[in-house]
């Protein structure tokens, strides 16, 4: 089992390392409420499937899965899959799994941020989260890591590192009073030094519009190497996005990162807009104390919110009018990796995407990663 260790990662001397180091695996959660996911998530766990399947061929993938569902779920996935009975409330591992942090001696460790469903009853999306609440320590406890528990909320998906002490970041989202209320701006920022081993907060104002975790940071904006990130980008003045993009682009240009470089700042089209249909909205049960999905409401589409794994990109297709000119960006922004599209509306419709469903575990200095052979289905 894992050690609780008292103190900070920084005083230990460990950092979060950027999403584009190498990893040992990737952890995933299996979609199932009825509530969030149409026809009783059916859709979205083939959409969970097709993704972990394409992680797979670069890095082992594990999903935790309740137990009502474990024999679905292990059916369902490649057999070269791992899956483990996990309880959840939901399946956003990136906000809800641990971030995992290394050092210089190459050992890693476990953060376990505090969890409320983004918001808690101050705007949160569903009641309870206690299951949620447990899934970091639940992991790191599998993989026998020791964990480090924070003092405040914090969602994953609200960070992007550089791994070189840097963190980017939303005002929307970290000072939001629905959080840490007690909590101010340098609050906050000395919780992600003891946390994250960075010394360089960027700021940026709001993530993408109508994104219902008070907008991630992992919507809008993400590191593709140091020194160089993607943006999510409108064109329109009429829509909502435009200015907010401006204004995420202006304060990067203007921004230096911890090593005092000017950031390469790449745009991603932005999708759509994409709209809930009536048939969709339809397919989802309506259940007191869940946000409900209705019939035009508008979904944050984000290409930036894809999943940079070992050898490969994974991300999300979600607009034919766009898909392709995004691929073709991301093939650019990573030619040493194999750039894969999975559709993911479904993923969409519950209010997250790839980047939101997948956690990295870094690879330890020393252990060598085995290549896996491309999984195969299991036979029917």
């Amino acid at each position: 089992m894992s050690r609780t260790r008292k103190g900070t990662p920084r005083r230990d001397g460990f950092r979060m390392p950027g999403e584009f180091e190498p990893h040992a695996g990737t952890w995933m959660l299996w979609p199932e409420r009825p509530d969030n996911w149409r026809l009783g998530a059916k859709p979205a766990q083939e959409a969970f499937a097709a993704v972990a399947a394409a992680i797979a061929v670069a890095e082992p993938v594990t999903v935790g899965v309740s137990a009502s569902q474990w024999e679905n779920a292990r059916q369902s996935l490649p057999e070269a899959i791992r899956v483990v009975e996990v309880s959840t409330n939901d399946a956003w591992v990136r906000d809800t799994g641990p971030t995992f942090v290394v050092d210089g001696r190459g050992r890693v460790r476990g953060v376990d941020w505090a969890f409320n469903a983004w918001g808690g009853l101050e705007g949160g999306l569903y009641f309870p989260w206690d299951q949620d609440d447990l899934v970091a320590s639940k992991i790191l406890d599998i993989e026998r890591i020791d964990r480090y528990r924070a003092p405040f909320v914090l969602e994953g998906g609200a960070i992007h590192v550089d791994g070189q002490g840097t963190v980017i970041t939303t005002e929307e989202c970290l000072l939001n009073p629905n959080r840490n209320p007690g909590l101010g701006r340098a609050d906050i920022e000395k919780g992600l030094r003891d946390h994250l081993g960075i010394e360089k907060v960027i700021w940026l104002g709001k993530g993408v519009f109508n994104d219902e975790t008070d907008g991630h940071v992992d919507n809008l904006c993400c590191f593709v190497r140091p020194g160089e990130v993607a943006l999510t980008w409108c064109d329109d003045r009429d829509d909502p996005q435009f200015e907010i993009s401006r204004d995420a682009w202006e304060r990067l240009r203007e921004a230096r990162d911890a090593g005092g470089r000017r950031l390469k700042v790449h745009k991603l089209p932005q999708p759509g807009p994409l709209l809930i249909t009536k048939q969709e909205a339809a397919g989802v049960d309506t259940c007191e104390g869940t946000r409900p999905r209705q019939a035009g409401d508008r979904m944050a589409g984000s290409y930036v919110n894809s999943y940079i794994a070992n050898r490969r990109v994974v991300m999300p297709l979600l607009d034919p009018r766009t898909d392709a000119r995004a691929l073709r960006i991301v093939k650019r922004l990573f030619p040493r990796r194999e750039v894969v599209g999975v559709p993911a509306r479904e993923i969409l419709l519950g209010g997250g995407n790839i980047h939101c469903i997948t956690q990295q575990q870094p690879l330890a200095r020393g252990v060598r990663l085995v290549a896996r052979a491309r999984p195969r289905r299991r036979a029917a």
